[in-house]
Formats: structure tokens, sequence, C-alpha cells
């Protein structure tokens, strides 16, 4: 008899993408200004960058094809593979250009991901995995499992969530679910 594995939902913006770093990498492009993460700290991109920078980039073709990938990511949801069950869970309806790039963007960056492990939701609240991994507490709140905080500057002074600072500390934490 063989037991069911258990599920993680990982986020995509600020989890496994890192949208921080293509913010600034499009400001500096579009604006000729350079800011550094640390200018970015307490606040979401949408209040730091100035001229409604951040609003206009999320509906510009490209911005989330482009994404960089979060330092570790790649080689973290592998090795959770083996154990979990794993999606991608990315609330993409607000941004329509998203929906495709995302897809894009995971075929080419997580190829190893079937396409029936990717969930495109506009509320995250309808997903039942035992494990979610988010930056943005909203979704956290609402999650049906155990909530892991993957830590953003906009998300620093939340403390109501257990808090994961990196793909090493994630592959840390979920080792220790394994039952």
């Amino acid at each position: 008899m063989s037991t069911k594995r258990k599920s993680i939902a990982i986020d995509m913006d600020g989890v496994i993408a890192d949208t921080a770093q293509q913010f600034l990498n499009w400001y500096e492009m579009k604006y000729g200004v350079r800011f550094s993460k640390q200018q970015l700290q307490g606040k979401s991109e949408l209040e730091a960058l100035p001229d409604g920078a951040a609003r206009k980039f999320v509906f510009e073709p490209g911005f989330f094809r482009g994404v960089p990938v979060m330092e570790g990511a790649r080689e973290a949801v592998m090795e959770l593979m083996e154990n979990f069950d794993l999606y991608i869970v990315s609330a993409a309806m607000e941004f329509p250009q998203s929906l495709s790039e995302k897809r894009e963007w995971l075929q080419e960056h997580f190829p190893f991901i079937s396409w029936r492990n990717i969930i495109f939701c506009g509320d995250k609240s309808v997903i039942a995995t035992d494990y979610m991994i988010d930056d943005h507490v909203k979704n956290l709140d609402c999650c049906k499992g155990r909530p892991y905080l993957f830590t953003a500057g906009h998300n620093l002074s939340i403390d109501r969530h257990f808090r994961v600072n990196n793909w090493k500390e994630v592959v840390e934490a979920m080792r220790g679910e394994i039952m």
C-alpha cells in the first residue's frame, strides 16, 4: 500500500521568478536610473518606483517573459519534486499578456514541470495543497495547508507565517516535512 505524497503550491512572481529584479532592470532601461533592491525594502514595487512605472511595466509585452530565475529555484524545485507533488500557482489573470508569457517562461526555465502542474488563477484561496510557498500574505492567509512566507522586500515587516529567506531554506524546511 502506497502513501499519498504531500503537495506543494509554489508561487511564481517573487518566489521562482525574480520580478523585483525585473522591475529594477526595466526601470533602468526605460528611465536611465538604477535602483537597488535595498531601495525597495519595506515597499512594493508599485510604491517604490516613481512615475507609476511598475504599473505600466506589468501591462507591457515582454515584461513577464524576461524575468530572471530566482537564485537556487530551479535546483530546489527539482529536488522537491522527488518527494512532493508540486504545483506552480500564479494569480496571472490580472495582466492579460502574463498568461502566455508565464507559460513560455516556465517551459524555458522549468521544462520538467508538466502542464498539468501549472495553475493560473485569479484567487489562490481555491488552492488546497498541503503547503504553499508565496511572498504575498493575502495568499497565505487563505492557505488550506501550511503557509511558508518567501522573503521579499515588501513583506519584511510581516511575522504571522513561517518565513523562508531563500531556496536553500525552503528545501531544508521541506525536508523536515517528509514523513
